[in-house]
């Protein structure tokens, strides 16, 4: 990689000591909107934990993430200039039956991804559609002050791996989703959520285990009188595994960012739409950027 050209003998040892951790980035550079898994964190915020009543959804994520940077183990920016870009669109089809399970009402969805990665570091650029996700099981509990969700599905390994830049990761998840929101005031004007996803990967066709990862998303918000809802939101993800087998290259990754949120829904269209912006302040083997998200909601 030209990054990590050695220009003066007085870096040679930095170089060669950084030559691995750079290379096992290059290698997860699909991966560059996730922690270890599929999952995107920075795409639910406000009330990402409540569950919408009986009925068929459609929720379009656009997402935009610039990386200014690829990090080592220490949270310390790699030498050269390590840039790209990151542009897809997640296709969430949601339908919450009238049955109940465990209290719960019971719905299923599944996620189609399309993206586009343009990877300075890597030389790598492509377009196509990534990983599809199946998630079978959509559990969601309201109270008089309080929503709960727990989910369950799987990532499959449906996208091409062609390109460093490829949309597909190269491996099944297994994604297990917990989190609830909480409503401070009767009026539920005020919200405070949190959502956790945690993902156990299985091995891609090379053995490599990249390890499991939780990543958990929250966001504290107001909706004003005249229906507009803002508030802080943030994600922190932590890769809890070691990477096994293979080539596996060591470290575990970790992302943490905090952001503003701000969103409308117009209930006589069934149509909503959210942006938010988050900025990582930290990271450690990884790529570190901004995220720009755009959520478009439809009620069918």
């Amino acid at each position: 990689m030209t990054c990590l050209t050695v220009r003066t003998a007085s870096n040679t040892r930095q170089a060669l000591t950084l030559a691995p951790l750079a290379a096992g980035l290059l290698l997860a550079a699909p991966a560059a909107l996730a922690v270890t898994g599929h999952y995107v964190p920075g795409v639910e915020g406000i009330k990402g934990s409540s569950v919408p009543p009986a009925g068929t959804y459609y929720r379009g994520y656009a997402v935009h993430y610039d990386i200014e940077q690829l990090n080592d183990g220490n949270g310390n920016a790699l030498p050269g200039s390590n840039t790209g870009s990151v542009t897809a669109l997640a296709n969430r089809f949601i339908h919450i039956t009238d049955q109940k399970l465990l209290g719960a009402d019971y719905g299923f969805e599944t996620i189609i991804p399309i993206q586009h990665a343009s990877l300075d570091f890597a030389d790598s650029s492509d377009t196509g559609v990534g990983d599809i996700f199946v998630g079978p099981v959509v559990l969601g509990w309201h109270g008089q002050q309080w929503d709960a969700v727990f989910a369950a599905g799987l990532w499959l390994d449906t996208g091409s791996t062609d390109e460093p830049a490829s949309a597909g990761k190269g491996y099944k998840s297994t994604m297990l989703t917990l989190g609830g929101t909480y409503y401070p005031d009767p009026a539920k004007s005020w919200s405070f959520s949190a959502l956790s996803r945690y993902e156990i990967n299985f091995d891609d066709d090379n053995g490599v285990d990249r390890g499991d990862s939780l990543l958990v998303e929250w966001g504290l918000g107001k909706r004003l009188d005249n229906g507009v809802e803002l508030g802080l939101v943030g994600y922190d993800g932590w890769q809890l595994d070691d990477n096994t087998g293979g080539g596996a290259q060591p470290g575990k990754q970790q992302k943490h960012a905090l952001g503003l949120e701000a969103g409308y829904f117009w209930p006589s269209l069934g149509f909503g739409l959210n942006a938010a912006y988050l900025d990582e302040y930290k990271v450690e083997n990884g790529p570190e950027g901004g995220l720009f998200r755009l959520t478009l909601t439809k009620v069918f």
